[in-house]
């Protein structure tokens, strides 16, 4: 293996709002069958990256449980495999994760007892596909000492929302902004390094001396100007969950062809942890159009450019319209349901209304009983 990878899967996001008050970023429901984090483990065994560690912190229960059998990613073998890293206490520490610097360092035996020269860093935040051996490639042949996979922002993307980075005429990394409130470019971080792993474990035993514990902003931001740090230029679909929005968005993607076809499709694929569950069912008087059905649902009435998650049911003479609707939610007869998510179990009573704003969905919590 040219490479040991690292997920960074335990943060919070508040701009999900109640999205995430029960579960990680990480662990969000994608595409009608995915957690959000099924797409950096694919895309790192699908890369021959077999040795991989998942850093969780926030809400992690449900994380865990996804990750309870590895095989699925292919990671279930003697050399290599997957490990899952939380918060411990020691006699030297009782603290939570300080960063994502310090979610590493408190790891360091991992990257100490392993042997590849590189290590590839993704959040599991992420929904994309990328072969990280032309990354890989890259970096080699930019003798660089970090690469950092970025992309043009689209029209619909806010650079205040991500690290804005700025470039010499070799692709080498001038400036590198975290959130700025005035962008400079439109150029943004993908959330994604290769960096070799002797020099991760020498920085981070530095910051560390020093108190800081932040990744971007204390190795590389800090370092912009001592590193030989590239960018990588991917032009393939990425998306991250940073909001509402963007997680309403995301999902709707997949109900584009070329979208869902290039995870569900085109080899290599995707993976999740599968559900032993029978086909969607639909009943005489359902009605389903440009919209993705979870296993397990049973249809009673009209539904379009949604997507449905596992376990649904949704009675007679219901209009459900460019909505999400998670597992195991019950919607009654006659019911409207428009540019919303139901997170999951939530029960809807017979002749409810929730209508959201076209781009600002009505979001219902988990468990929740209208």
């Amino acid at each position: 293996m040219r490479a040991v990878g690292i997920i960074l899967a335990g943060g919070r996001s508040e701009r999900l709002g109640a999205l995430t008050d029960q579960r990680a970023v990480s662990a969000m429901p994608v595409g009608s069958c995915y957690r959000s984090l099924d797409f950096s483990l694919s895309n790192m065994t699908n890369s021959g990256i077999n040795k991989v560690a998942v850093m969780t912190q926030y809400n992690s229960r449900s994380l865990h449980d996804h990750l309870s059998s590895s095989k699925w990613w292919g990671f279930g073998r003697k050399q290599g495999g997957l490990f899952i890293f939380s918060p411990y206490r020691t006699i030297s520490s009782d603290s939570w994760f300080k960063g994502t610097a310090d979610s590493i360092y408190q790891n360091l035996t991992y990257l100490k007892r392993s042997n590849e020269p590189y290590v590839v860093i993704t959040s599991g935040n992420d929904v994309f596909k990328m072969d990280f051996n032309d990354i890989l490639n890259y970096h080699e042949q930019k003798d660089a000492d970090v690469t950092v996979a970025y992309k043009q922002a689209a029209d619909n993307e806010d650079p205040r929302l991500y690290g804005v980075l700025e470039f010499d005429e070799f692709e080498r990394i001038t400036d590198f902004e975290e959130k700025p409130l005035e962008p400079q470019s439109d150029l943004i971080s993908l959330g994604i390094y290769v960096i070799g792993r002797t020099l991760l474990i020498k920085l981070l035993e530095a910051t560390q001396a020093e108190d800081r514990y932040d990744f971007v902003r204390d190795i590389l931001i800090r370092y912009r100007k001592k590193l030989r740090i590239f960018g990588y230029r991917f032009s393939g679909y990425w998306k991250t969950l940073n909001s509402v929005k963007a997680y309403y968005d995301c999902n709707m993607d997949f109900l584009k062809k070329d979208v869902r076809s290039l995870f569900t499709q085109e080899f290599p694929y995707i993976e999740t942890k599968p559900k032993d569950e029978p086909p969607a069912k639909y009943n005489a008087r359902a009605e389903v159009r440009d919209s993705l059905m979870g296993s397990g649902s049973i249809i009673n009435g009209y539904v379009r450019h949604s997507v449905i998650f596992r376990k649904v049911y949704t009675g007679e003479n219901t209009d459900i319209q460019d909505s999400i609707v998670m597992e195991g939610s019950y919607i009654g007869n006659s019911c409207i349901v428009r540019n919303a998510i139901l997170d999951k179990e939530v029960v809807l009573s017979d002749g409810k209304r929730l209508v959201g704003d076209p781009g600002n969905p009505v979001i219902v919590s988990k468990g929740s009983v209208v």
